[in-house]
């Protein structure tokens, strides 16, 4: 809901950024692999209690991953790149609930297999679409620049950073906010559903 307000304000900044990383030899891919291990390292200092700076290394992840794709679009966009992209953000946002779960299984794990099994809707009626829109050849107006078709909704890569931070902010909260968050993504899921239904029939 909120990334593509997000992203218009920021895309001068980031273009600019991402035109030093160029000149210094940095390509989107280096950058990807780079922002998806510190958002590893990220899951393994909130497993291990670190709560203050996983955060820190949540946003710098975040940061990486959105530098990336200017930098590709600055040089050259691939498939191959924009795959890995996907891939390992998927991965990397499955890592923080289940980080949590580590670092307190008895307060914890519950919520967090709630709110993975909440991605796992979100991720596959998002893909799935966007592969059929692939082979229709439908373009996305509301993020024209993404590699493929952008379904948006209630909980997108904005929302969702948003919890993983308030989550590492307030760590006693995280079963509030894993629940409330998997149903605001249950309403996601929901409204790509019918949304794709009625554009694919």
């Amino acid at each position: 809901m909120l990334d593509r307000r997000a992203t218009s304000l920021i895309r001068p900044t980031m273009a600019t950024v991402a035109r030093w990383l160029v000149r210094a030899g940095l390509s989107a891919n280096q950058l990807t692999l780079l922002g998806f291990f510190i958002g590893i390292f990220a899951a393994i200092l909130i497993a291990t209690g670190h709560y203050g700076a996983g955060a820190g290394a949540i946003l710098l992840s975040r940061l990486l991953d959105g530098l990336d794709g200017a930098v590709a679009r600055q040089t050259r966009t691939t498939d191959a790149g924009a795959f890995l992209d996907i891939a390992l953000d998927f991965l990397f946002y499955a890592g923080i609930p289940l980080a949590f779960a580590v670092a307190d299984p008895a307060r914890n794990a519950l919520a967090a297999a709630v709110l993975l099994a909440a991605f796992v809707g979100t991720g596959s009626s998002f893909l799935a679409f966007a592969v059929l829109a692939a082979k229709r050849g439908l373009q996305s107006t509301d993020y024209p620049d993404k590699s493929f078709f952008f379904l948006g909704g209630l909980t997108e890569a904005s929302e969702t950073l948003i919890c993983f931070v308030a989550a590492c902010l307030w760590p006693a909260y995280f079963p509030l906010l894993a629940y409330g968050f998997a149903i605001l993504c249950g309403i996601t899921i929901i409204s790509r559903i019918l949304w794709a239904w009625r554009t694919l029939s």
